[in-house]
Order: C-alpha cells, then sequence, then structure tokens
C-alpha cells in the first residue's frame, strides 16, 4: 500500500508541475523520474530503462523521415496545378485540409503542418485572405489526420505499447484507421465550412505587407570629427539605448557586412541602420552622423543579402531569450529586424524584447547562408519559395523510403522500430538529408520526456497505483454502461492534455485505461483507443500541441481564438469517436 501511495504521490507532483507551467516537460520529467528513483518505487537499475524503449527509437526515427519529406518539395509540386483554382477560402480549406490530414497520417503530424504552413502563407496573399482564416484549420487537420496510423502521432505509438504489456500483441501499422478515418473525415468536412468560426486577424507578417521595415533603413555616413570614429558598433548601438541597429557596414568600395558588436567604426564607413525616424533623428546629431550619398557604381547594400520571415518554432534556441542574450549577430551573423506576435508589431528595443513560441520574425543577413542559419535557430521559413532559399535540387526518393518501409511492416517482415529505423538510416546514408539535419531533426527534449516518463509509468502499474485508481474509477463507471466508461476515458484524456504534453497524457493514463478495462471485465482495446484519440485531438489552446503553437504568430491569434473553432471540433470527436470506436473495437 505505501509503494501505492508513492506512486500516486509521484503522479500528483508531476502533473502539478506540467500545470504550473514554470518547468519545461522535459525537465518535469527528469524530475518525476528522480523522485521515482529516490522514494524507491523506480529501481536504481531500471531508472534510465526508458531510454532503450522502442518507443523512443520509432518516435525519433519517424521525425527524420519527415525532415527528409518536407524538405524534398515534392508536395509543394504535385499542389502547385491546383493553386490558380483556389480562388476562394473554403476552396482552398477543402485542399489543404485534406492534404495535410493525409500526410499527416504517414509523417509526424508536425512535420506535415510545416509543409503546409508556406503554401496557405502564398495562397492567402494571392486572394488577400487573412492567414488567420487557414491557419488554425491547418493545424487541426494535422491532429485529426495523424490519428490515422500508428506514426501519425505520439499517443499512438505509446498505447500501442500499452496494448502489447497488457495482452502480448501491440497495435499494428494500420489498426487506428477505421477509427482515425471517420474523425479525420467528419472534421475535414466541418473545418472545410467552419472556418468563419475564426475571429479574422491581420497578423503582423512580410507575406501581408505589414512588416514594412524598410521605411525604417537609413544609410549614414561619419561627419568630421564624429565621437563614434574609432568606437565599436556596440558603442553607437549603446548610444541610442538598444533603440537603432547596424544592419550592415558598407567599406571596401562597396562590400557589405554583417559587424559584430566589437567591431570597429572607420571614417568612410557607410552604416544601414535600422531605427524608428525619430530615434534615428536623436542619433544622428548625438553622433554626428549625416545621410549618406552612394557614389555612382556602388552596388545596391542589399543585392546579395536576404530579408526572410520565419516563425519561431517551440524547439529554437530563442525561446525565453533576447538576441543580446543569444548573441545572435555575433554568432549567426544575422540581424534581428521585426518581431510579429499576436497581430501586433515591434521594431523598437527589439535587443531587449524575449522571444516566445509562434513569433513571426524578420531576419536579415547573407543569402546563401541563410538557410543554415536558419535549420540552426529553430525557425521555419514563411517565405521560403519567395526568397529563393531553396537547396539544390537533386533526385528525391525519401516518399518512396517510406512507402516501402511502411509496407515491410504491414505485412509483418519488420517491426515498426526497425522499419523505420531503416528508413531513416537509408535517407541519411543516400544523403537525402545530412546527418548534421538528422540529429536536429529529433526533438530532443520529447526524446528525453519520455525516456525519463516510461519507468514512472511503468511502476504506476507495478506498484499497483494503477489498479488503485481505477477501483475509484470502476465504482464511478459502475453507475453507467461499460459505453460510458469509454467515452469518459476519452473525455478524460482530451481534457488533460491541454495542461500536459499529449504523450505525457498518453503515459499517465494508458495503465489507468487498462486497469479499469479489466476492473470491470471488459478488453483494454476500446479503452486504449479513446485515450490515443483524446491525447491527440487537443483543440482548446495554443500551447497543448506543437501544431497549435506553430501556426499562432502566422495566423496573428490570441490565447482565447482557439476554442471558437477548437469546443465544437472536440463535440464532433468525442461523438463520432465514441461512436466508431465502439463499432470497431467492442467491449467484449
Amino acid at each position: 500500500m505505501t509503494d501505492q501511495l508513492l506512486s500516486i504521490a509521484v503522479l500528483v507532483l508531476t502533473l502539478g508541475l506540467f500545470m504550473w507551467d514554470r518547468l519545461r516537460y522535459d525537465v518535469v520529467a527528469l524530475v518525476a523520474l528522480l523522485a521515482s528513483v529516490l522514494v524507491g518505487i523506480v529501481p536504481s537499475a531500471k531508472a534510465f530503462s526508458g531510454f532503450g524503449d522502442q518507443v523512443v527509437i520509432i518516435v525519433g526515427s519517424a521525425l527524420v523521415v519527415s525532415k527528409a519529406i518536407s524538405g524534398s518539395g515534392t508536395v509543394e509540386r504535385l499542389l502547385e496545378p491546383l493553386f490558380p483554382r483556389l480562388t476562394s477560402t473554403s476552396r482552398q480549406l477543402a485542399v489543404l485540409v485534406t492534404a495535410v490530414a493525409a500526410l499527416s497520417a504517414f509523417m509526424k503530424n508536425i512535420g506535415a503542418l510545416a509543409i503546409f504552413i508556406p503554401i496557405a502563407l502564398q495562397l492567402a496573399r494571392r486572394t488577400d485572405t487573412s492567414p488567420s482564416r487557414l491557419m488554425m484549420p491547418l493545424a487541426f487537420a494535422s491532429l485529426i489526420g495523424g490519428v490515422m496510423t500508428l506514426i501519425g502521432t505520439s499517443p499512438n505509438i505509446l498505447v500501442s505499447r500499452f496494448r502489447e504489456e497488457a495482452i502480448g500483441v501491440p497495435f499494428q501499422m494500420f489498426d487506428f484507421m477505421p477509427v482515425g478515418l471517420g474523425i479525420a473525415a467528419v472534421g475535414a468536412i466541418f473545418l472545410t465550412i467552419g472556418w468563419r468560426l475564426v475571429p479574422e486577424r491581420r497578423p503582423a507578417t512580410a507575406a501581408q505587407g505589414q512588416f514594412t521595415i524598410q521605411d525604417y533603413m537609413t544609410e549614414v555616413a561619419f561627419e568630421p570629427g564624429s565621437p563614434m570614429i574609432g568606437r565599436t558598433v556596440g558603442d553607437l548601438e549603446a548610444l541610442a539605448r538598444g533603440e537603432v541597429t547596424v544592419a550592415a557596414v558598407i567599406r571596401d568600395k562597396g562590400q557589405k557586412y554583417i559587424p559584430g558588436e566589437h567591431w570597429r567604426l572607420l571614417d568612410e564607413d557607410v552604416l544601414v541602420l535600422e531605427a524608428d525616424p525619430q530615434v534615428l533623428k536623436k542619433l544622428m546629431t548625438a553622433a554626428r552622423l549625416t545621410l549618406a550619398v552612394r557614389a555612382k557604381g556602388v552596388a545596391e547594400p542589399w543585392e546579395e543579402l536576404a530579408l526572410i520571415e520565419a516563425v519561431v518554432t517551440p524547439q529554437s534556441p530563442l525561446v525565453g531569450l533576447t538576441v543580446q542574450e543569444f548573441r545572435l549577430r555575433s554568432r549567426f551573423g544575422v540581424n534581428l529586424l521585426a518581431i510579429g506576435r499576436s497581430g501586433r508589431q515591434f521594431v523598437a528595443q527589439l535587443r531587449q524584447t524575449a522571444l516566445q513560441m509562434g513569433d513571426v520574425i524578420l531576419l536579415q543577413g547573407p543569402r546563401h547562408s541563410m538557410p543554415v542559419n536558419l535549420n540552426n535557430l529553430g525557425c521555419l521559413p514563411l517565405a521560403y519559395r519567395n526568397l529563393g532559399l531553396d537547396r539544390p535540387q537533386r533526385r528525391d526518393f525519401s516518399i518512396p523510403v517510406l512507402v516501402v518501409a511502411m509496407t515491410l511492416i504491414a505485412m509483418g517482415v519488420v517491426s515498426v522500430a526497425v522499419g523505420f529505423f531503416a528508413a531513416a538510416l537509408v535517407l541519411v546514408v543516400a544523403k537525402q538529408l545530412s546527418l548534421r539535419e538528422a540529429y536536429e531533426a529529433i526533438d530532443w527534449p520529447i526524446i528525453v520526456m519520455l525516456g525519463a516518463l516510461i519507468p514512472v509509468s511503468d511502476a504506476v502499474q507495478t506498484t499497483g497505483a494503477s489498479e488503485l485508481i481505477a477501483g475509484g474509477l470502476a465504482s464511478l463507471a459502475g453507475q453507467m454502461p461499460g459505453e460510458g466508461a469509454v467515452v469518459m476515458m476519452l473525455v478524460a484524456a482530451m481534457l488533460l492534455t491541454p495542461f500536459l504534453n499529449n504523450a505525457a497524457t498518453v503515459l499517465v493514463m494508458a495503465p489507468i485505461a487498462v486497469s479499469l478495462a479489466r476492473q470491470l471485465g471488459f478488453s483494454p482495446d476500446p479503452f486504449l483507443m479513446a485515450v490515443a484519440v483524446g491525447a491527440a485531438c487537443d483543440f482548446l489552446t495554443p500551447i497543448g500541441h506543437q501544431c497549435n503553437t506553430l501556426v499562432m504568430g502566422p495566423g496573428g491569434y490570441k490565447f482565447g481564438d482557439y476554442w471558437r473553432l477548437g469546443l465544437p471540433l472536440s463535440i464532433i470527436v468525442v461523438v463520432v469517436g465514441s461512436v466508431l470506436l465502439l463499432t470497431f473495437w467492442p467491449l467484449r
């Protein structure tokens, strides 16, 4: 009994830390693991066994395969002939929602969404449609599409593991299809017509002409005797209290450079400054600067530099830091020129503004190195194709490799873990993506969270804590038919997911679902399926799933916008999902 209570205490502590949201989810998982070891419910010898679990291999390998597919450009080329016909929002969403849902079934849903965000922004710009009408339905479509197969979303992979522990046989690749396909089909129809529930926002994005950063670019030169001659770029920016950015220095007969803060300023330099006109006027007086007049024949200063708009992803190292703290310019040779957040834009005090997930940022730097820099910064380019940043064309066979892997898995020739590990390795060896890109494609915080929480989840089962909790739920479920217990698990998982990571929700709820099914004398299958569907379908907040976070900046959404479309979609998932679950996965 003591171990059961300790397990429940650790579980409550973990849930509390997740909901407190002051620590990142992987750190919370590590705290839970350490606490479990210290109180003795997880043996020291098994503390790190979760990192060797097949689930970790499957998730990591699927992310690598998704990265290769998203970088291939195949999807964009297939859809391009349809663009001229997509003249209305409903037509655009009919194609985009169907495509992203279908693709999410066969690669990680966040990877599928990343492919379609730039496409949707191009369509919005061509038809003068607010991106807010497209972004949220697109994110929700990626979530419901992921429910259709084993590898579409992490909850499916995890519940397959729990089924194997419960009855000795895991869920197979397409076992989720009967339920997932029905949810995806009805959900897609609703999103195609329900987009009118989304508030119309005009986000501060370059794609929509709102980042008018060129209005703040000015070329200046030094007057004779300027006190800034011989001083550094950092000194000049400090004189303006961080409200001015030296975007470039032109010297050496017209050569353009992105300067570091330590660069010494020379009397013949021409500086390209980014600043509000009023701030610039004060600086020019204090530093004795004058507007520059370029000599005839000097190259235009922006011809080799690129302006690119990108969204800060949840995995970006920029999250929570200012560009000054991150040393963006000195480390990467890139300037931050503007930030867009929830429909507002910032062009002043950028050095003191901490970046957040979902921010749309405008970066300026050397054109040839921008793709690598964006990858290193964990930022998704939103104007990628317009700026000519595509990687060199090469023959792509990432999709055929995925098809072969899934065929072998479906035929039972190889396990899911081996199949996707082999596919990822083939793509790296064949140079469909570099080894560095493969490592960067892996969502390491998710991997750490899974590896740390799997032993904790196992302890909830081995100590009997899941049986104890399930006993309480069984007394409640005893007042309702067995079908009601399945619906209860689905709703509980759906309500818990906004506060936890979806994978963490499964690790908490799945052992309880199995125990509840046993105590009620039912098959665990419908209960596990209910947990998988509920954990995968978070439509109420921008923070419960990465896909929702990713569209927050491009769509210009506020926190409270999500429930307007998400609540009716959640009700649809509960109703349709419950009927399909009990039809294809009977209680007995």
